[in-house]
């Protein structure tokens, strides 16, 4: 199985990142603007990017330092697929470790999504640190 991976240091607490990932408000503001999402396990996050609609279960949260989503529904390549974010506090800032992995292929839809995710990580990285992000 192949995965995405993008390591970087956010200079904010883990706690402010933590939410960044888990709440409504702070996916829509570095994600997708079209967000619905609560931090509990179990419950399934939407995200819309136009017609396109992901739907991730929330299947692990650990307050400040690690967040995982189970892929129910989106592209045929997505689905089934683990999205997690690690975090390490670290003098007031965070190292995120981001992952989704579980993918069948590295086809082009791959390298497509390894660079998306790339920009959405600077977009995460930018909402911590300054309060705006660029969703999409």
């Amino acid at each position: 199985m192949e995965a995405i991976k993008h390591t970087l240091t956010i200079k904010a607490p883990a706690d402010k990142v933590y939410k960044a990932l888990t709440t409504q408000e702070g996916l829509s503001g570095w994600w997708a603007k079209q967000t619905v999402a609560q931090p509990e396990t179990g419950f399934v996050n939407t995200f819309t990017f136009g017609t396109t609609v992901n739907e991730m279960k929330v299947t692990r949260l650990d307050a400040g330092k690690r967040v995982e989503w189970l892929c129910i529904k989106a592209s045929e390549d997505w689905v089934d697929t683990i999205v997690s974010f690690d975090l390490e506090a670290q003098d007031g800032k965070t190292t995120l470790r981001f992952v989704h992995s579980n993918w069948r292929h590295a086809n082009d839809f791959f390298a497509v999504c390894t660079y998306h995710w790339g920009l959405f990580m600077t977009s995460l990285k930018a909402y911590c640190e300054t309060g705006t992000g660029t969703p999409s």
